[in-house]
């Protein structure tokens, strides 16, 4: 129980026009239209293969992560896809390429995408105030929609202590998205908003309300509506009961004494900032989606790269619910025993996915490092 508290805590560490009115989720029909981006042809070259699964061998063996599922695709040279090592560990299950993944906290760069779509579209701005639309937090009156969406809001976490002890107490509870925001109305600011960045679950949770409110919808509904239906990510699904987990999928591990131990999954409390389920192949439309910035206007996705260093995850920049590191625009994801990285390079046109059944590593964030070490391999003139 004290591991799933603090697992839980990591987790949670982890544009004109008026308000929102309900206005439905028809979408503009100036709206730039929702296509899903072709998968390359072919397989890439043998030796770039080999040198991928090379590297992808080499970060696996490093930090014991029990299995992991990984893409590059590249335009105009092909596709590499691999399973490697083990789904579960007790079962001796292998890692298949079409198993359902949590991805975590890339469910924000999809949350903070349905944002920016209303914004689009004139259903609200970025300029609004969170009190338009949530009331009682405080400085909500001055905290922006944009600051939320790249985390320096300095609004209040949810995982408090007695969420952590309510949650303790019945692990199995599924918590609905105003649950995990009612703990964060009337707490003390962290600090002034727009003053420091600081990477919060919460953040990204108002802006799912903030979605309900406008659309008039449930988030999930929403969410399909507007990008998983159109976008054509059946893979890919917002998960609040375990239950509904498609098997055979994979158990979720963090290392301890370099012995893998299963971790609970509950992903009903991370909310729109963290409960979506997806495939290999959904990712990679996914990073192409987030980094090209096809479902946005341009002058939206220019606004979603401005970027600030921040404390954590893993990026060299984190900007509008999408990171930049070393050129590639994407999303991390981590947490009970899972990591997970989704990345697209604008200059180049490949992309990178990563997914991995470890989670809490002293060396750092698994998928994050395993996605460096495939794009470095790129980087060596290996094709990219």
């Amino acid at each position: 129980m004290a591991a799933m508290a603090a697992a839980i805590g990591l987790l949670a560490s982890g544009c004109t026009s008026a308000g929102g009115d309900g206005a439905g989720s028809t979408t503009d029909p100036a709206a730039p239209e929702v296509t899903r981006p072709a998968a390359p042809d072919g397989e890439l070259p043998a030796e770039l293969q080999d040198g991928l699964q090379a590297a992808l061998d080499a970060v696996m063996a490093e930090l014991e992560v029990p299995g992991a599922a990984a893409g590059v695709w590249i335009p105009g040279q092909g596709s590499w896809t691999t399973a490697a090592g083990l789904a579960n560990v007790e079962d001796s299950t292998p890692v298949t390429t079409d198993m359902s993944w949590p991805i975590r906290s890339i469910t924000k760069s999809y949350t903070v995408t349905l944002i920016l779509q209303l914004a689009d579209e004139g259903k609200l701005s970025l300029d609004d105030t969170i009190d338009q639309y949530v009331e009682g937090i405080t400085n909500g009156d001055r905290i922006t929609l944009l600051q939320l969406a790249n985390m320096s809001s300095g609004n209040a976490d949810y995982v408090t202590e007695a969420f952590q002890d309510e949650f303790l107490s019945d692990p199995t509870k599924i918590y609905t998205l105003e649950e995990l925001n009612a703990p964060v109305v009337g707490q003390p600011a962290r600090f002034e908003p727009g003053a420091e960045y600081l990477y919060t679950n919460a953040n990204t949770n108002l802006l799912g309300a903030v979605v309900e409110k406008v659309t008039g919808e449930p988030y999930a509904d929403a969410l399909d509506a507007r990008i998983l239906t159109p976008l054509g990510q059946t893979g890919t699904t917002y998960l609040t009961d375990v239950d509904d987990w498609a098997q055979p999928h994979p158990t979720g591990y963090v290392i301890d004494d370099g012995k893998p131990v299963a971790q609970s999954e509950n992903p009903s409390i991370l909310g729109a900032a963290g409960s979506l389920f997806s495939t290999l192949e959904d990712g990679r439309a996914w990073a192409e989606t987030l980094g090209s910035g096809s479902l946005l206007k341009p002058e939206t996705q220019e606004l979603r790269q401005v970027g600030h260093e921040i404390p954590k995850p893993p990026y060299d920049l984190y900007a509008v619910g999408m990171g930049e590191t070393n050129g590639w625009l994407g999303h991390n994801g981590e947490g009970l025993g899972f990591t997970a990285a989704t990345f697209h390079d604008p200059a180049t046109g490949a992309s990178i996915v990563v997914y991995m059944n470890e989670s809490d590593s002293p060396a750092g964030h698994p998928a994050d490092i395993a996605f460096r070490a495939l794009a470095e391999v790129l980087a060596n003139g290996a094709g990219a």
